[in-house]
């Protein structure tokens, strides 16, 4: 872009440096000054003018990665066997391992919270954020009510009737070191907000950078839908391909096994307490929970191999309308007027303590490390390994939103959600409590005689019409939600061992689900009162190599970023209204204007941007199904070699062939022969 006066008086060019052209001819390009369809682009478009890939445009050929499926599946069914084998030994090296990683590690898992939920809202608010998650022209797949719904869906869960009433009554009655307190007014609403710092914006941040990175992979760049495709920038195609993204696969697989596992074992204990309770049984041990379990296993394996899942995730929908009308039958039937004050009260709370609770580390002393390893420190590590399944749901279901419409709603959305159900259910335990209702009394050692699983079941006794049905209905609820929980689990890990088919084979998605249950039923089966601590020790441990792996995600993404269409098109805008408005003012004063016109090599819009580099123009380049370069045409949707997209077969071969087979070779070779070393955005002149 340069000025023109507004009588159009002619205007004289300026001078290329000798550097310039030096590093010109070093870099053997030729400049087509008048036309941006430069044969040394892929397919003869410019990247800043490619609209995007779909996942459902690229071909690709699916198979199971035995790599993979043989690393982690010998590693977790090992464990399995050694857990079922020698309970005693694996409880001792878990505590071993715990005790080592939360007193050395806690910090990385107390880092990558914080640092995620900064870079996303940093992102959010960015120029990237109104790059869209598919392509140029491709609005949302969903509804905003549909997608709202959604995420709703993965918000809500098995920690709604279990975590939901008893960690705010158990921060009420044990609050955490140097805060408030125990039962007073202060300790009622800090115990709201960091309970709201656990399950809130961390939480969803973590999902969202994982979610966010994927979905950017498969929809704007038509990669496959795995781990390892958010690398391809940092790794390069041939090692994100090869083994170094297979060990992010690999992570993935373990820290989502060791993840759900945990859920799945909570929905155990859960459902244990609620027959419990409904039956009349005193004792029922580990006796019920293998039931339990078994029942979890063949629900999941119906769903998996008889095409029911769909069903189920029907019955999950109808789950989370339930869960929410019960938490609203207890805010009716519970104390309504205390609960109306405690919400927004709880929040702000939350959101005035939130830089208090982030800086809460070890160097606080030994009761903060404590507490920190069993409650803040499990859930930072509970959610990274959770993330790979969650993200790559909210993935599937955000195509063709914004990266910012993404992370804001992502990030606030289930938040809320949370925020009302856990601020009702714990609030009205924490008012019974205060309020010496039956069943929240002391035991001999002056702490709270209920147990986690206990406490939701004790509420809704102590509100008589809804003790009778209550019980019953929140045993088929968290049923449907294991069973659902393992389902989808096990597909994202087959997909992740199957090289990111959106249909993996059966019988790999019933060997993670089997490997799932039994991990849950070898910690289950160390004890009732050593249940969840194993679990929650698995969790942390796990999760640790997958912290890292989350990290790289954010260099990795921002990386892509820079490359994307879209923003090279604005940084080419920023720079060329730039020069133009400084060189009019200088030249002509008031009286200018602009338009779109050639400049010398190095001078243009563009100088800063190595647009043949290969981070720029790799990604686009269409290949058949066994990777080989095929000639393609962006403008009309057109294959050189007559592949339909719609059949997935090929047909006639178009007369434009011989074209595009010649604009393909021609862009091979300048690309091969004009790959420079250089960093893409290296700030110099460039023909």
């Amino acid at each position: 872009m340069h000025t023109r006066m507004a009588d159009d008086q002619p205007q004289s060019r300026s001078k290329i440096t000798e550097e310039a052209r030096k590093k010109s001819r070093q870099a053997g390009r030729t400049l087509r000054a008048l036309d941006y369809r430069r044969p040394d682009y892929p397919h003869n478009i410019h990247p800043a003018l490619v609209p995007g890939i779909g996942i459902d445009e690229q071909r690709r050929r699916y198979s199971i990665d035995k790599f993979v499926l043989a690393v982690a599946g010998l590693l977790t069914v090992g464990f399995v066997i050694w857990g079922l084998t020698a309970p005693a030994q694996v409880a001792s090296v878990a505590d071993q391992a715990f005790t080592w990683v939360t007193f050395n590690i806690s910090w990385l898992f107390n880092i990558t919270a914080a640092v995620i939920l900064v870079v996303m809202l940093v992102l959010a608010f960015s120029s990237y954020g109104q790059i869209p998650l598919g392509k140029d022209d491709e609005g949302p797949e969903f509804s905003t009510f549909a997608w709202i719904s959604m995420l709703f869906a993965a918000g809500l869960g098995i920690g709604v009737l279990f975590f939901g009433p008893s960690e705010p009554l158990d921060y009420y009655t044990s609050p955490p070191p140097m805060t408030t307190e125990a039962e007073t007014t202060e300790a009622l609403h800090y115990s709201l907000g960091q309970t709201f710092y656990h399950w809130g914006f961390h939480a969803w941040a973590i999902y969202a950078l994982v979610g966010g990175a994927v979905a950017y992979a498969a929809y704007r760049r038509g990669r496959v839908l795995l781990m390892s495709s958010i690398f391809r920038t940092l790794f390069g195609k041939r090692h994100s391909e090869g083994f170094a993204g297979q060990m992010v696969d690999i992570f993935a697989i373990i820290a989502t096994l060791f993840g759900t596992a945990a859920t799945v074992g909570i929905a155990a204990m859960q459902v244990q307490q609620g027959v419990t309770i409904v039956s009349g049984w005193s004792d029922t041990g580990n006796t019920l929970l293998i039931a339990i379990i078994a029942v979890l296993t063949i629900g999941f394996i119906l769903s998996a191999v008889s095409g029911v899942s769909r069903g189920i995730r029907y019955l999950s929908n109808i789950n989370i309308v339930m869960t929410l009308g019960v938490v609203g039958l207890v805010f009716i039937a519970g104390p309504t007027l205390f609960l109306a004050n405690l919400l927004p009260s709880g929040l702000v709370a939350y959101l005035g303590n939130m830089f208090d609770m982030m800086s809460r580390s070890a160097s606080w002393g030994e009761d903060t490390q404590e507490f920190q390893s069993w409650w803040t420190v499990y859930y930072w590590a509970w959610w990274i390994s959770w993330s790979p399944f969650v993200g790559i749901f909210i993935a599937r279901i955000s195509r063709g939103r914004t990266i910012r419409q993404f992370i804001l709603g992502v990030i606030t959305i289930p938040t809320l959600l949370l925020v009302l159900s856990y601020g009702v259910l714990g609030g009205t335990a924490m008012w019974m409590r205060s309020e010496g209702y039956p069943g929240f009394e002391d035991d001999a050692d002056g702490n709270l005689a209920l147990a986690p699983p206990e406490v939701f079941y004790t509420v809704i006794d102590n509100l008589p019409w809804l003790s009778t049905w209550v019980p019953v209905v929140s045993i088929a609820v968290l049923l449907v939600f294991a069973i659902t929980a393992l389902d989808s689990a096990s597909t994202v890990m087959g997909m992740l061992s199957s090289r990111g088919s959106q249909n993996p084979r059966p019988t790999v998605v019933v060997f993670w689900g089997l490997v799932m249950t039994g991990i849950a039923l070898v910690m289950l089966l160390l004890g009732d009162e050593m249940a969840l601590e194993g679990l929650q020790q698995l969790v942390i441990i796990t999760a640790v190599p997958f912290a890292i792996v989350i990290l790289l995600i954010i260099l990795a993404w921002f990386r892509e970023l820079q490359t994307d269409p879209r923003a090279i098109r604005l940084r080419y805008a920023d720079r060329a209204m730039r020069n133009a408005v400084i060189d009019g003012v200088n030249r002509y004063g008031d009286d200018f204007a602009l338009e779109v016109g050639p400049t010398d090599p190095g001078q243009g819009a563009g100088a800063i941007i190595d647009s043949v580099h290969s981070d720029y123009t790799e990604w686009y380049r269409r290949t058949d199904e066994n990777g080989d370069p095929v000639g393609y045409n962006y403008e009309t949707g057109e294959w050189a070699d007559g592949y339909d997209p719609e059949t997935g077969e090929i047909t006639t071969v178009p007369a434009a062939e011989e074209e595009l087979d010649a604009d393909q070779t021609g862009a091979d070779q300048s690309s091969t022969e004009q790959s420079s070393t250089e960093p893409p955005d290296a700030d110099q002149p460039r023909a």
